[in-house]
């Protein structure tokens, strides 16, 4: 890999000083107004880096988060801030773009002291996985509707189901992905799943939501906030937390991505959007795939999962299915040793979105630098790098590469 860096980068130009978070309830029991857990988490990750939360001159978030940035400068006080920046979206693919984002502005001196956060009360607002009836339906939903794909479940169940058809996936392979995530859950207090374990046997007796998606193979539905806090890399010293830098973010979309419609004969049809963005997501960060350390990987759906892992290089296109068996994914600590691939490449290790909380992703980017920083519920051995997937087969996506 070339470690050619344009003078534009960058490349370990932010660090991370703090993140935070509330506490994660099933959607429609926290019992809080979204705007207040907004605040809750900033405050966190605030408190979290020693930073007078009067500093914060910046804001970035995603997929419309409703927290307006006025109102939380009024709420937290500022004397005035200079950035703010919003996601175009309503998926979870803007989680690192808002990261990037913020990152550019402070590169670029709009900001010091930049906070990327996004907050959900389901109980106050609806759940996003359930289907709506609307008086007028634009762009794709126009064609999607009135076919009966409602809701994601469905819209990406068959994309899913067309790799299976091509490469002889299965769903018990998907299920081990699910079980990986609820084991890391059961070390992590914060995780709503923390106290329900889960088998293989379990996912595969699980309901079916939308063929060939099963309960267990859908991300949790909650409530809760998340928040992270970025600044220049040279303030790392001032600051007591362990220094995590962001080495790389990108973003964008591929041709004709996030289209139902015409997009079956697609060649990119069996990925998840990944595809155009990770050549320059690995070359903005001066590293293979082969220096992952571990992944956080944002799982909407468990197929997912196992497309993003091809998309990043990991395996081949149509091999993800064998990748994610015998252990792979599992913290070393809580995998089979006798499994054939126990603890190779650890995935989720809050327990992401399946298990841990669904704050449309941005608990998998707080738990990537938690596990840089060596306070994650489920800590590996002295990792180097963690890689952070946004939204898988949504578009804009969003990856990024933190490093230590």
């Amino acid at each position: 890999m070339s470690d050619h860096q344009p003078d534009h980068s960058i490349r370990d130009a932010v660090c991370v000083l703090g993140v935070g978070e509330t506490e994660y309830t099933k959607h429609g029991q926290i019992g809080r107004p979204e705007f207040q857990l907004a605040l809750e988490a900033i405050l966190a990750a605030a408190r979290d880096a020693a930073l007078d939360p009067r500093q914060i001159d910046g804001f970035s978030s995603y997929s419309a988060d409703r927290n307006d940035p006025n109102r939380l400068s009024t709420a937290l006080d500022l004397p005035h801030y200079g950035y703010a920046g919003m996601v175009y979206g309503g998926g979870g693919g803007g989680v690192c773009a808002a990261i990037g984002n913020a990152a550019a502005a402070i590169h670029a001196g709009y900001a010091r002291f930049v906070v990327v956060y996004r907050a959900l009360a389901q109980g106050e607002f609806g759940r996003f996985g359930l289907s709506r009836r609307a008086a007028r339906l634009r762009g794709p939903y126009a064609f999607n509707i009135p076919q009966g794909l409602m809701s994601p479940a469905q819209f990406l169940a068959m994309r899913f189901r067309r790799h299976m058809h091509e490469y002889g996936t299965t769903s018990q392979q998907l299920g081990h992905i699910a079980v990986a995530a609820n084991k890391h859950a059961q070390r992590n207090p914060r995780a709503v799943m923390h106290g329900r374990p889960i088998t293989l046997q379990d996912h595969q007796n699980s309901r079916i939501i939308a063929d060939p998606y099963r309960l267990y193979d859908c991300c949790l539905e909650t409530d809760g906030a998340a928040a992270m806090i970025l600044a220049p890399a040279e303030l790392a010293r001032d600051f007591p937390n362990t220094p995590v830098y962001l080495a790389a973010s990108v973003q964008g979309s591929g041709h004709r991505q996030n289209n139902v419609v015409d997009g079956f004969w697609h060649p990119d049809f069996l990925g998840s959007n990944y595809g155009t963005m990770v050549d320059r997501l690995y070359a903005a960060a001066g590293i293979g795939p082969d220096e992952i350390d571990c992944a956080q990987l944002y799982e909407n759906f468990t197929g997912q999962v196992l497309t993003t892992i091809e998309d990043h290089k990991f395996c081949q296109p149509g091999e993800g299915g064998p990748f994610v068996e015998g252990g792979r994914l599992e913290h070393p600590d809580l995998a089979d040793p006798n499994a054939p691939h126990a603890g190779q490449f650890p995935i989720n290790t809050s327990g992401g979105n399946l298990a841990e909380a669904y704050t449309h992703g941005f608990n998998l980017a707080v738990e990537a630098v938690r596990q840089l920083r060596g306070d994650s519920p489920n800590p590996l051995k002295n990792p180097h790098t963690c890689l952070v997937a946004a939204g898988p087969a949504s578009a804009p996506i969003s990856s990024a590469i933190f490093r230590n």
